[in-house]
């Protein structure tokens, strides 16, 4: 059996190997953020991050989660400053080119130094700027919860989702959309943007 996507559908109570649980949480949608830093020479650093939410409001708190395998995260660590810029639909330049493996990522990128946090990206819909207050190891992952010390907005406009693999956008508030349907217009096809 195939899901609307093509991919073969876990069978119920089927073990939770890496494959099944990207295919069962896939249907989770999420934001889509960068996540920037800088390095041990005040290099920009930056990276995709899906797994972003509030945590706390007194006192400011949110949380991202990194692979602590990664390239960008272990540089930016232990710096103790990080900016989340939440990208718009119109943004998927910007996730491709810190989503990927290859590159240099702020090359011919107009960025700005914030004052309370990382690098602050154009166009984003809102940027939040934190200082890391606790760090903690999750299998590969670090769960890192960062204390909010500034927040920007930025761009109106809807935002960028990631769900079951591809990345969408949000209809306009007034438009009629069905709950569920097996059209995949808006949608964009993404492997491994999530290293």
């Amino acid at each position: 059996m195939t899901d609307v996507t093509g991919e073969p559908t876990p069978e119920p109570g089927a073990e939770p190997t890496p494959e099944r649980m990207r295919h069962a949480l896939g249907h989770f949608a999420t934001g889509v953020t960068v996540v920037t830093g800088f390095g041990p020479e005040g290099e920009p650093v930056g990276f995709a991050c899906q797994s972003f939410t509030s945590v706390s409001l007194h006192p400011p708190l949110v949380l991202f989660c990194a692979d602590h395998r990664g390239r960008s995260w272990p540089r930016m660590r232990d710096q103790g400053v990080f900016t989340v810029n939440v990208l718009g639909h119109g943004q998927r330049d910007v996730v491709q080119r810190f989503g990927s493996a290859a590159g240099a990522r702020f090359d011919g990128l107009d960025w700005e130094r914030s004052g309370p946090g990382g690098p602050s990206l154009p166009g984003a819909l809102v940027r939040v700027h934190c200082t890391v207050e606790q760090v903690h190891v999750a299998g590969d992952h670090d769960v890192v919860v960062g204390r909010v010390r500034g927040l920007d907005d930025g761009s109106s406009g809807r935002p960028m989702l990631f769900y079951r693999g591809r990345f969408t956008v949000t209809e306009r508030r007034g438009s009629a959309v069905a709950a569920d349907t097996s059209d995949e217009s808006g949608v964009e096809p993404m492997d491994d943007y999530w290293g």
